[in-house]
């Protein structure tokens, strides 16, 4: 009926079956058909073929006003689907907690610059809970953080934009030694359960013989920070994270014999978002961004900020 109710309203603009026919590249007969087609499945007579060329009666141009808005919604439809079109409409973005911080400002606000058009609804959750939303249809994508070599469960889609290696941390006062034992015996500030980064650092100690004393379990990276640097405990955070929050001087990081934890940062959808494409890819890109711009100011261990005085070699004298 939809092709048919294209034909009335191209027939009223045209004001004759053979004008419709050439605006729809179709033949007169063609035309005729699809207009009785239309007025058998609705019931009634939409034109007056007592004059000649036939016009649209009352009925007609009633149901040319219904016929002209699904027309329109049809091509706004067409447009949404289409990835050549102009970015326009709501783009739903899931945010996961360890992602969810200041800097991520940058790629959002480039974004609704470079496409006005395009409104913004964001929400940030565990990884799990952004997962079931994707499915449900209540989010578009979603920006996680993966095990590195993981990706997420199908039917998602799952794109790889970046890396970030995970620190454990402590406040620059703090005097626990970078080895298992000593981190066997300190305070640790990590997130709750469920956390593959907290179940990660917990089979590493494990095999080395030690399990971690929980002291705060916190979904929040800032307040972890703040407990590290206020010397609460020790900590697992992002280097992007540490490096970005301007933290550099106030943390030390550890890192123990074989401890090498890297997680994958990826863009996860259920399928691709015709118009709304390139306003994901610019979304991608400056995620992307800020993970290669972070690597140029990444932490180092503790080892590494420098050697101390007693080490150093002695001058010759003049």
């Amino acid at each position: 009926m939809l092709d048919d109710l294209l034909a009335l309203v191209e027939f009223a603009q045209a004001g004759s079956i053979a004008g419709a026919a050439s605006r729809l590249y179709r033949t007169p007969s063609a035309i005729t058909r699809q207009l009785q087609r239309l007025e058998a499945a609705l019931g009634a007579e939409l034109l007056d073929r007592s004059v000649k060329p036939p016009r649209l009666n009352s009925l007609g141009s009633r149901v040319l006003e219904q016929a002209r808005d699904l027309s329109q919604r049809t091509e706004a439809l067409r447009a949404l689907a289409s990835r050549d079109a102009e970015p326009h409409g709501l783009l739903r973005i899931g945010l996961a907690h360890p992602l969810a911080e200041g800097t991520l400002i940058e790629p959002i606000r480039a974004l609704t610059e470079t496409y006005p058009k395009v409104r913004l609804l964001l929400l940030s959750e565990r990884t799990p809970e952004l997962f079931n939303r994707l499915l449900a249809g209540e989010l578009d994508v979603a920006a996680v953080p993966l095990p590195e070599g993981k990706t997420a469960p199908p039917p998602l889609l799952t794109n790889i934009i970046a890396t970030d290696r995970v620190e454990i941390v402590q406040s620059a006062a703090g005097n626990v030694d970078g080895d298992w034992e000593s981190l066997g015996r300190a305070p640790w500030v990590l997130n709750p359960p469920g956390c593959f980064l907290r179940a990660n650092l917990i089979d590493r100690m494990g095999r080395a013989g030690f399990t971690p004393m929980i002291a705060a379990e916190i979904h929040n990276m800032h307040l972890q920070l703040a407990f590290v640097q206020s010397g609460y405990g020790v900590g697992l955070l992002p280097a992007r994270f540490i490096a970005g929050s301007n933290s550099l001087d106030t943390v030390k990081v550890l890192r123990p014999p074989s401890f090498d934890l890297q997680m994958s940062v990826a863009i996860v959808r259920v399928a691709h978002l015709g118009a709304l494409e390139k306003a994901v890819a610019l979304l991608e890109d400056g995620i992307r961004h800020l993970f290669e711009a972070a690597n140029t100011r990444k932490p180092v261990s503790n080892s590494r900020r420098g050697v101390p005085a007693n080490r150093r070699k002695a001058r010759p004298r003049k």
